[in-house]
Order: C-alpha cells, then sequence, then structure tokens
C-alpha cells in the first residue's frame, strides 16, 4: 500500500489528478505569503511529492 496510489479509481481522470497536485501548491504558497513559513514548507512538499506520484510517473495503465 502507497501512501498516494496513483492507480486507485479516484485518480483515473486527470482533472482529479491535478487538483490533488495543484492545490497543496497553491495553499502552501498562500502560507508563505500569509508569514507562516513553516506551514508553508509542509504544504509544498505534499504537493511536490502529488505531483511527482500523479503527474509525472502517473497510473500504470497511462494517461486517457
Amino acid at each position: 500500500m502507497q501512501f498516494l496510489d496513483p492507480d486507485h479509481p479516484f485518480f483515473r481522470r486527470p482533472a482529479s489528478r491535478w487538483a490533488t497536485a495543484l492545490l497543496p501548491l497553491a495553499w502552501g504558497g498562500f502560507e508563505v505569503w500569509a508569514g507562516d513559513p513553516g506551514w508553508g514548507v509542509l504544504f509544498i512538499a505534499a504537493g511536490v511529492y502529488a505531483f511527482w506520484m500523479l503527474i509525472l510517473k502517473g497510473p500504470a495503465g497511462g494517461s486517457e
């Protein structure tokens, strides 16, 4: 079992994969802008990991 499984049925749609990757990055940017870099780094790291797993690596069956 992976922490973030790109083959899970929820991530079949590309929009779900992109939203899961980009929303933490946006929220991390907001946290840094709001003056809380600790939370910002945490959310940016989660977004980078999600982007790597869901967009760059992608599902085993390939993208639709």
